[in-house]
């Protein structure tokens, strides 16, 4: 029974850990289709400044344009399954343009994953200015 459950987590971890790639890839991409596919209905989106959006705010505002990502990286991610749930932690490093300035950015980030069905959706995600 425990090696059942062992290799449910390890499936549910490599399923989590795609998704938080796929995520990653459409942010770059700024694909409103890969991005409202990957979110949760009931999304709650924190910006290191304190803005949050729900799933439809986050999906307009995230491919609008404004701000065009040169790089994304996910770096030391972590991802704990607790029942239906991930979590998930990693520093955000980003080059974007927005204004026309190119800007760094350096952040922590926590994203809690939902199962739903067979599938992993962003429930929510807090961001800490480093």
């Amino acid at each position: 029974m425990t090696l059942n459950r062992d290799h449910a987590a390890l499936t549910d971890h490599e399923a989590v850990a795609r998704n938080v790639e796929a995520f990653r890839l459409a942010q770059i991409a700024a694909d409103p289709k890969a991005l409202s596919a990957l979110c949760a209905d009931d999304l709650s989106y924190s910006h290191s400044n304190g803005f949050l959006e729900d799933r439809a705010a986050f999906v307009a505002n995230a491919t609008d344009g404004k701000t065009e990502f040169l790089s994304i990286t996910y770096k030391d991610p972590t991802i704990k399954i607790v029942g239906p749930v991930a979590i998930v932690r990693f520093h955000w490093l980003a080059e974007m343009m927005t204004g026309g300035q190119k800007v760094a950015n350096s952040l922590h980030i926590l994203m809690n994953w939902l199962k739903q069905g067979d599938d992993w959706k962003l429930l929510s995600r807090s961001a800490t200015k480093l």
